[in-house]
């Protein structure tokens, strides 16, 4: 089952190798902020912010919730947790393979 690593709406790694993004997500993961909100946290424009955000959502990273006239941006939990699964899998028997190695071998070497 491809996760949002892996999948046509938006490829979540793409999205977390821009700076700006990685930002977003730290702000949003804290709390639901709006569009403005965002912008007067980060040194770009607000239209840049709802370029990037357009960006994360596509990728399942965040999700936008409408209160009247405002959009929310909170992290998609899920998306999150698709990617840090599909880090684990692809991580996890070298991680494992790593510590094996690191208990066995010697100082000095």
């Amino acid at each position: 089952m491809p996760g949002p690593a892996q999948n046509d709406a938006g490829d979540a790694f793409e999205a977390l190798a821009d700076a700006n993004r990685r930002a977003i997500l730290n702000l949003v993961g804290a709390k639901r902020l709006s569009v403005q909100e965002i912008a007067d946290a980060m040194p770009i424009s607000r239209p840049a912010v709802s370029r990037h955000l357009r960006v994360l959502a596509g990728a399942g990273l965040v999700v936008e919730e409408r209160q009247g006239t405002r959009h929310l941006f909170s992290l998609h939990a899920a998306g999150a947790q698709a990617v840090r699964e599909y880090l684990e899998r692809i991580w996890g028997d070298s991680a494992a393979r790593f510590t094996i190695f690191a208990e066995n071998t010697e100082d000095g070497r």
